[in-house]
């Protein structure tokens, strides 16, 4: 008997289009999901910094409104007002002048 010849001949671009561009193709998409996860993972902290220097800044200017003075100190505006600060994430700077002049605040990331 004879063998017969197949008339579909597998190329080694038939291998590469039915193995390695899937593959490729995959590796691809999860590579942009990656990058984009990292993205909103720096947009979020970015956000959650900005926020907190903001509550920390309505806190101090609520307080004035209602005592007549600033805070002498961040652990008495995190007591009164129930702002938390994760300090695990923000570093914050609080330097009062005067009773009367508006404290510096400064909210850094730590990573």
């Amino acid at each position: 008997m004879k063998k017969q010849k197949s008339i579909y001949k597998k190329s080694a671009f038939d291998f590469l289009r039915a193995a390695v561009l899937p593959l490729l193709f995959t590796a691809v998409i999860i590579g942009m999901v990656i990058s984009g996860l990292r993205q909103t993972e720096v947009a979020s902290s970015a956000e959650g910094l900005r926020i907190l220097e903001d509550s920390l800044r309505r806190a101090v200017v609520m307080n004035y409104a209602i005592e007549g003075r600033y805070p002498e100190s961040i652990e008495y505006i995190e007591r009164t007002f129930g702002i938390h600060i994760d300090r695990t994430r923000f570093a914050v700077h609080y330097r009062i002048f005067a009773s009367n002049i508006l404290p510096e605040i400064t909210v850094v990331p730590l990573q």
